[in-house]
């Protein structure tokens, strides 16, 4: 079996911090026991591009359990756990291709090596799995039955893949499930992302001014948070509705060159180019703090800042300070990478478990359903969200009411009212 991991004598550290996460995730639980005795994927070549975390590990596991043949890569350079990698191809017999700190060469190399794996399925955070089979694969594309997309910044690049008429494979939009990024996006990002800045800094974010950029669903979860440990929140947006909503949740909301101006602490979370540029480090506080939550390393402009830098040092692990020509220094955390996962060990695995639970049931509905699959981008389906939804209910022990027959009647019913 061929991998490529940092030492696989870390494998039994990982294979208990996995067992951990395994604990809360019920719902993928009872998934995998169904595809043990069902084997939905038997023989299915899946090739998936992840964090390489505990909850990943226990995803694959489950794949694996339904008949699947797996491999793993990274799908971020600095997210990958080394010792979870270890335990997933030593326990699991699963290929995995990642290490922690790799560089952009290695990166594009393991993606080439799950690709290698000549999959039916893929599974992406971040679509770069579709993006290298539409840019250096293609002649692969024809194999390809359906992909399924993790994030918010992959399904916007698919979704442009689609508009432009260039998409050549079905994809599932798992972000946007309801179970996903109402859960997974806002409970998920909003306690790893604040987790990480914590981890990486050791501050107290009480009585600090927190700028979140950008209030989509991630955006809210970092500003609930932080609110919640007593930040004073001001929110950036550019888009006029999520900036109504921003003010009637209690937030204050400004353009960027006011904020950048009284800001302590800027999180970046809109999967968008160079939100904060050189013109906000200029005129930034001294010892603001700067780090993105979104998946890609883009959203800060970190070319703009060691251009008008005088000085840069590393002054923690995952804090490098940039002394600018104004003697003002500006702190950036993990390389401008997804702090949650760098800095962190990014979402806590109860709310995973939801998001991989879609991941898992729309990898066995592309199987059963990929030949009448067009090249566009699918949501998922409304039976696997409220499935899933409904699993995680009876997990915790919860029970809901039920529609009577009336009921049922007068909600599909155009006659009955007043």
């Amino acid at each position: 079996m061929k991998y490529d991991i940092k030492n696989i004598k870390l494998a039994e550290k990982g294979l208990l911090r996995i067992e951990w996460a395994e604990k809360e995730m019920n719902v993928l639980r009872t998934i995998k026991e169904r595809f043990k005795k069902e084997k939905p994927l038997k023989g299915v070549r899946i090739s998936a591009c992840l964090h390489v975390t505990t909850e990943s590990a226990n995803l694959m596991e489950t794949l694996k359990a339904g008949g699947a043949r797996c491999v793993l890569c990274a799908s971020n350079p600095l997210s990958t756990q080394d010792d979870v990698a270890a335990a997933i191809v030593k326990y699991f017999k699963i290929p995995v291709f990642a290490r922690k700190g790799e560089n952009r060469k290695t990166y594009y190399k393991h993606l080439n090596s799950a690709l290698d794996h000549k999959p039916q399925i893929t599974l992406d955070d971040g679509a770069d799995l579709v993006s290298e089979l539409h840019s250096a694969r293609e002649k692969q594309i024809k194999t390809i039955w359906g992909s399924m997309e993790e994030t918010t910044t992959g399904v916007i690049r698919l979704k442009s893949l689609e508009r432009e008429k260039l998409l050549k494979v079905p994809v599932i939009a798992v972000n946007d499930a309801k179970t996903k990024h109402f859960f997974d996006n806002r409970y998920g990002t909003g306690q790893s992302t604040i987790d990480g800045i914590i981890r990486a800094t050791n501050l107290l974010l009480a009585g600090r001014n927190m700028i979140i950029v950008g209030y989509g669903w991630c955006g809210r979860g970092a500003a609930m948070r932080a609110e919640g440990l007593g930040a004073h929140v001001i929110v950036t947006e550019v888009d006029p509705l999520k900036a109504i909503e921003a003010v009637m949740d209690g937030y204050q909301v400004m353009p960027m060159e006011e904020a950048a101006k009284i800001g302590d602490i800027f999180v970046t979370l809109t999967g968008d180019i160079n939100v904060i540029r050189p013109e906000h480090f200029a005129v930034m506080k001294d010892n603001a703090i700067v780090c993105n939550s979104g998946h890609f390393d883009v959203e800060i402009d970190i070319k703009g800042l060691k251009a008008m830098s005088v000085r840069v040092r590393k002054t923690r692990e995952f804090i490098e300070e940039f002394t600018l020509k104004n003697k003002k220094r500006v702190n950036l955390l993990a390389g401008g990478r997804l702090i949650n996962l760098a800095a962190a060990e990014g979402h806590p695995a109860s709310v995973m478990d939801m998001s991989f639970a879609n991941q898992a049931l729309c990898a066995e509905w592309v199987a059963k359903n990929h030949k009448k699959l067009k090249k566009q981008v699918y949501n998922v389906p409304e039976e696997i969200d409220k499935k899933v939804a409904s699993l995680k209910l009876k997990t915790m022990g919860i029970e809901i009411d039920t529609l009577t027959e009336e009921q049922k009647k007068y909600l599909t019913s155009w006659n009955l009212g007043t």
